[in-house]
């Protein structure tokens, strides 16, 4: 999901929206034992507005028909050019929502996390914590949807 090799490694949606992009490409490349550091058979424009689920759903229906050009084409693959710029994978506890930032950053890592199988962005208040979904952005404020959790008492 990044113009390698630029991108390389873990979380590449996530980083990508953490680093301020709008917009990227998804890259269809041969798999070698080096990550993501295979010739490249083709790239596609893909759109990195809303939320980390409605961007998977355009990225698998954009794979398929790339699969599909690959197939009935046949294209030659080309090696990467340019310098590697590699993405750790994130951690569970990069997802707590940031203390400071524009409310478009906050926005941008709320809607990052928000597909299945990810950590929700969150917040931790006393014996609580807020799991954030659904956000919208508006003028002054973000609305969003917040489950609370009791924390566990795991020594207890």
């Amino acid at each position: 999901m990044t113009d390698v090799p630029y991108g390389r490694g873990g979380s590449p949606l996530q980083n990508l929206i953490a680093r301020g992009h709008q917009e990227t490409v998804l890259t269809a490349l041969k798999m070698t034992a080096e990550i993501d550091a295979g010739p490249v058979y083709m790239k596609r424009p893909l759109n990195l507005e809303g939320t980390a689920q409605d961007i998977f759903k355009r990225a698998a229906e954009l794979s398929m028909d790339m699969m599909g050009e690959i197939i009935a084409r046949e294209p030659k693959s080309v090696p990467q050019a340019g310098t590697p710029v590699f993405f750790k994978r994130r951690k569970p506890e990069q997802s707590k929502l940031p203390e400071q930032g524009t409310l478009q950053e906050v926005f941008d890592h709320i809607r990052m996390l928000d597909a299945p199988g990810y950590p929700h962005a969150y917040f931790k208040y006393g014996d609580w914590t807020g799991k954030i979904t659904k956000a919208t952005l508006g003028d002054n404020a973000i609305e969003a949807h917040i489950r609370l959790e009791k924390s566990c008492c795991e020594n207890k």
